[in-house]
């Protein structure tokens, strides 16, 4: 995947609201499992499309000074330098991996947008240490694909009519809507045992509106020049998000881990 292929650029000022919001959301989720994996001391961990710095901040906290982060990602201007990890540009689709192994391998909402999605999978399972972890969550915005789930009214059927646009800009740029499902099975297949998932996602929340308000941010030319919303539906949407009022959800994010055989 190339920079001008993901729809979600991390060039644009909005990349940072929306990775914030994003770490709100989901980080309670990712930590619970990272921990329960058993994350401790010493580990060696690459972090896949980071984006933002949360997650590797995180890693680098339970892994200690004998530990070791790597954060990648094909644009890496909100990972700060001297942060306690090592940050690299890195395109897990294409190019060859980090030097292994590693003891945690944790992707969050990068292999959905990936064209090449089994390349970059074979490429963490080569370095992934026997007996280490892969831990993979993607969203599926086919299993919801409603921003309101509780559609009562114009201003929800907006909100959802402007999430299925949000959808089909995704789907041109070569995102797999139904991805999320297909991990344990795709982990299976690369040879991972004790294999589990579960999914998650908010129906309401403040950073959900925050999300919403970064994504149309990034995609509103998009919207407009594909012919799937107006500036002034986009301006009444976003006036809408911001009473409070409606109840926004996110796709729900598949988390899926394995390990690999010792």
């Amino acid at each position: 995947m190339t920079d001008e292929g993901y729809l979600l650029d991390n060039r644009v000022a909005a990349a940072g609201d929306r990775f914030t919001a994003l770490a709100q959301l989901f980080d309670p989720v990712t930590l619970r499992h990272v921990d329960a994996l058993g994350i401790t001391s010493g580990w060696r961990c690459w972090e896949v499309g980071a984006g933002g710095p949360s997650v590797p901040d995180a890693l680098a906290e339970r892994v200690g000074p004998t530990g070791e982060v790597l954060a990648t990602d094909i644009d890496t201007s909100w990972l700060p330098d001297g942060a306690g990890y090592e940050v690299r540009r890195h395109d897990v689709g294409a190019e060859a991996p980090p030097n292994g192994p590693f003891d945690l391998i944790h992707a969050r909402l990068v292999l959905v947008h990936v064209p090449h999605r089994a390349a970059a999978l074979e490429a963490m399972m080569s370095v992934l240490r026997p007996g280490g972890w892969l831990l993979l969550e993607d969203a599926d915005p086919a299993l919801q694909p409603r921003l309101c789930p509780d559609e009562t009214g114009p201003a929800e059927v907006l909100a959802n009519r402007l999430r299925s646009g949000f959808r089909e800009l995704m789907a041109a740029r070569g995102a797999d809507l139904a991805f999320g499902r297909t991990l344990p099975r795709l982990l299976r297949a690369a040879g991972l045992q004790d294999v589990q998932a579960d999914a998650y996602f908010p129906i309401t929340s403040p950073a959900c509106a925050a999300l919403e308000a970064a994504t149309i941010a990034h995609i509103r030319d998009g919207l407009v020049t594909a012919g799937l919303a107006t500036q002034a539906e986009l301006d009444e949407h976003l006036t809408n998000v911001a009473t409070g009022t409606l109840d926004l959800a996110t796709a729900p994010m598949i988390s899926t881990w394995g390990r690999r055989p010792s």
